[in-house]
């Protein structure tokens, strides 16, 4: 469903949902290439924004289409996962949003960090060759525009910090309880 924009660009067809779960709502946008965004805390101001910035980086308007083919497994898979039934994402995936080193990081990471394990930054740096890019290896988990399918929660500082995370380290905290990585917070 791709359509020529006025500049003579081909637009990609966006279509998107928010759906509730247990860290609040995540606004899921699919392109006929795959998921292509996650998006925490998809409160109206959040998805209105992350909704802008789709439509200027893949060109058209994004469509709300909660029932859309494109989407529905994105869904499915999403709401087992937060269910404790699913330990892995088998999703088409649209790296569009991320190139270069960031989308490297991000492959290594989504292939190569099963549920209920970590890995350190400077480990995952080592991995895609680039053993003193500890840093730019947690620029890349901020850049990621898939977050909890390309699990990004699953990166801590190798002192056993926990490090940062774009949805906030209470969310990082509850992904890491639900694999079992963390003991469930008391209250």
């Amino acid at each position: 469903m791709e359509r020529m924009n006025s500049e003579g660009q081909y637009e990609q067809q966006v279509v998107w949902t928010v759906l509730a779960t247990d860290i609040g709502p995540l606004l899921l946008a699919a392109t006929r290439e795959g998921l292509v965004n996650v998006v925490f805390h998809a409160t109206d101001p959040v998805r209105d924004k992350a909704l802008d910035r789709l439509a200027s980086r893949l060109g058209g308007e994004p469509v709300e289409a909660p029932a859309s083919p494109l989407l529905a497994e994105a869904i499915r898979q999403l709401e087992t996962y937060f269910a404790g039934e699913r330990r892995a994402f088998e999703l088409p995936l649209d790296w569009s949003l991320i190139s270069g080193f960031n989308r490297q990081v991000l492959r290594e990471l989504a292939s190569g960090v099963p549920y209920g394990s970590v890995v350190g930054y400077g480990d995952l740096a080592g991995r895609v060759g680039q053993p003193g890019a500890a840093q730019a290896v947690g620029m890349a988990m901020g850049a990621n525009p898939l977050p909890v399918v390309v699990p990004c929660h699953r990166v801590v500082e190798s002192d056993g910090g926990i490090g940062g995370f774009g949805g906030g380290l209470e969310t990082k905290r509850k992904l890491l309880a639900l694999e079992g990585v963390l003991p469930e917070p008391l209250f």
